[in-house]
């Protein structure tokens, strides 16, 4: 067990999904800390095996019957994506004994493992995403009492003042959330985050793509990186890259599936504007962003073109955490017309849209809500008050029914 444990948005979902189902999946990028979190949640009443150590792997791969007769449940498997035969055989275990809380499994690499765990498991198992460090979690502000996206909402439009104890938004989209970058203060940076997307080449791309386009690959990240909060063209990527559209198609779904980036879709519904259709791509952790686009301090960070584009891909990743472990079922999605006009944020729930802008700024104004209260108009009764997030610390109304939350209690 890891000595340092930080306590994490997802463990109350975890549990409450263990009293239902027999299996319970937790999938997310490498180093997002699935494997601590398990073993916190499975404590001393859950045997942990990780099928990344050779030998235990190699047994489950040769003779998987007898892997699960050796490690019986309460079974926590990590990275169960080396040895996905073992599903189909859990699967039977799981249809003899429908007792709830029985396997905890890990994956990492979206595409096999949610193919068979679709496959194997399916309504016996609760899949869970599993991501970086959100800013509360870093902040040790978790609020777990805020059990509904409503709830959540609602606290930030009433809060009265910021987080007293809370990271500085350069170094938050600086280091980003990955746990090791967190915990070890004097880590670099650069080489952690070099080390890491070679990982990622080598263990997850490398037998998915065609090995001559390695070297075009780490390019289009880099690429899509310095394009992070700005809507995907297909096209100008490929040119840029000199690689087809149905190639930069295959590798933007392949970052989806590893969790790495999350696309965010314009609302679909039409109020009487044309709209853009193509999807928004965000990176779900700025401090990787930073490391493929070279900005290696604060100061450059806060005072460079990227600064406001860094600032919304932190917020709107921090709602789709947030959200996530909510097991909420609320919608995120932007909305943008040909003319320009914008709503950085869609939250729809029960069908009610929640506006939310992302503003880089320690002055806020009403002209800052000048994009909200043209939203209200445009989407009548179906919009409920708009919010803005920034670094500003007055907090309150800053125009009608538009309130200013600084982002430290996101």
């Amino acid at each position: 067990m890891v000595a340092m444990y930080m306590p994490r948005l997802l463990e109350v979902p975890i549990k409450q999904a263990l009293k239902t189902f027999p299996a319970v999946v937790i999938t997310g990028p490498r180093q997002a800390g699935k494997s601590t979190l398990v073993q916190k949640v499975g404590g001393e009443n859950y045997r942990y095996v990780s099928l990344d150590e050779m030998d235990i792997r190699s047994l489950a791969l040769s003779d998987p019957r007898g892997f699960l007769i050796k490690y019986s449940p309460p079974l926590i498997l990590d990275e169960i994506q080396h040895a996905p035969g073992l599903l189909s055989y859990i699967k039977a275990m799981i249809d003899r004994n429908r007792k709830p809380a029985q396997w905890i499994l890990t994956g990492s690499q979206a595409f096999p493992l949610m193919r068979n765990v679709g496959e194997s498991l399916a309504g016996r198992v609760a899949v869970l995403s599993l991501y970086p460090f959100s800013l509360s979690e870093m902040n040790r502000s978790l609020r777990t009492k805020l059990k509904t996206a409503p709830a959540f909402i609602r606290h930030l439009n009433t809060a009265e003042k910021p987080l007293q104890k809370s990271l500085s938004c350069g170094k938050w989209l600086l280091r980003g959330g990955y746990p090791q970058i967190f915990t070890k203060k004097n880590i670099s940076l650069k080489l952690w985050f070099s080390s890491y997307l070679q990982s990622y080449i080598d263990r997850d791309v490398r037998g998915n793509i065609k090995t001559a386009n390695l070297n075009e690959f780490e390019r289009f990240v880099k690429l899509l990186a310095s394009r992070t909060a700005q809507e995907l063209n297909y096209s100008t990527l490929a040119g840029d890259v000199g690689v087809t559209v149905p190639t930069i198609k295959s590798w933007i779904s392949f970052l989806e599936a590893s969790s790495l980036i999350y696309l965010l879709y314009p609302y679909h519904k039409n109020f009487g504007k044309r709209i853009i259709k193509a999807p928004k791509c965000y990176f779900m952790d700025t401090g990787l962003v930073c490391y493929l686009t070279g900005l290696q301090d604060e100061e450059h960070l806060l005072q460079g073109p990227m600064a406001g584009a860094l600032f919304e891909t932190a917020c709107v990743t921090q709602f789709i955490k947030r959200f996530s472990a909510l097991l909420d079922p609320a919608s995120l999605y932007f909305w943008r017309s040909v003319d320009g006009f914008e709503v950085d944020l869609l939250v729809e729930i029960s069908n009610r849209l929640f506006p939310i802008e992302f503003k880089l700024s320690s002055t806020i104004t009403n002209q800052h809500a000048s994009s909200l209260q043209a939203w209200f108009k445009l989407a009548g009764q179906r919009s409920s008050g708009g919010l803005i997030v920034s670094t500003s610390a007055q907090m309150g109304l800053v125009g009608h029914k538009v309130h200013n939350c600084h982002f430290s209690l996101l």
